[in-house]
């Protein structure tokens, strides 16, 4: 077996930690690829971060994994969930990636919202006040209604126990991008050139559908979309998540090839 030659850098969304990716690290693993899943900065801390995660924006948060690539020496495959999706498609836009995985990513700067249930998980932040200097506790009822509802019992309860704190200013930029005048969250589509996998799942209601496939349609003939019948927020691990790894690893294998056949299946 031919060793792949770029590194896979996969990166989590809010509220979580590395250990996101840990049902899809053998599968890489054994097809050769030199896997990394990095926690973003303060998401190592435990229910108790330091204070700086308040005011720690996403831009933060993409250039720790640019340091990341610069280390690794090459530009690398970028899986990315949710808001860790955001975060790739910024990174991609600097040359940083080879090629990109998104599973339900969030929107850029300038995106507007789909649905109503976007606009109301929006506006509810301000039941914190100004949340976007401040620490954001996860709430389980809204995981496990939103993000969880299709994982068995044992592997929600598990991602449950583990999620950490978010940063306030990171969901203030991502979901209020309109009074960001920093456009931390940004990216221009003309400058993302790699391919581009993207996933969404029907039943997801944070990134749903129809704003997965607008941020799909940005990159034009570069992205190849797929919509996971009954998949809600959590593609790593729902019931069914071992195809959409092997749909990503034949993907991977198949641009390697020949990356103008994967783009145009």
């Amino acid at each position: 077996m031919t060793v792949p030659s770029a590194p896979v850098v996969m990166i989590h969304g809010a509220f979580c930690g590395g250990w996101a990716f840990e049902t899809w690290r053998p599968g890489f693993e054994a097809r050769g690829y030199d896997v990394h899943m990095p926690t973003l900065r303060h998401h190592d801390e435990g229910h108790h971060p330091s204070r700086a995660l308040g005011e720690t924006s996403v831009r933060d948060y993409a250039d720790d994994i640019e340091a990341l690539l610069d280390e690794l020496g090459e530009p690398a495959i970028l899986v990315g969930h949710s808001m860790g999706g955001l975060i790739a498609q910024m990174l991609a836009a600097r040359g940083k990636a080879k090629a990109l995985v998104l599973l339900a990513p969030s929107a850029p700067w300038g995106m507007m919202p789909s649905t109503p249930f976007e606009v109301a998980s929006a506006q509810a932040l301000y039941l914190a006040g100004d949340f976007w200097r401040k620490v954001l506790d996860p709430e389980p009822w809204v995981a496990s209604t939103h993000a969880l509802d299709r994982l068995e019992r044992k592997a929600h309860d598990s991602v449950l126990a583990r999620m950490v704190p978010e940063s306030g200013l990171a969901t203030f930029e991502i979901l209020h991008w309109f009074f960001d005048l920093t456009r931390a969250s940004e990216v221009e589509a003309r400058a993302v050139t790699c391919p581009i996998l993207c996933f969404s799942g029907s039943a997801d209601r944070i990134n749903p559908p129809a704003t997965v496939r607008r941020i799909a349609k940005r990159y034009r003939g570069r992205v190849q979309y797929r919509e996971l019948d009954g998949f809600s927020h959590w593609p790593m691990a729902e019931p069914g998540w071992e195809q959409v790894l092997n749909h990503t690893l034949f993907w991977l294998e198949r641009i390697g090839v020949d990356a103008d056949e994967a783009l145009g299946d």
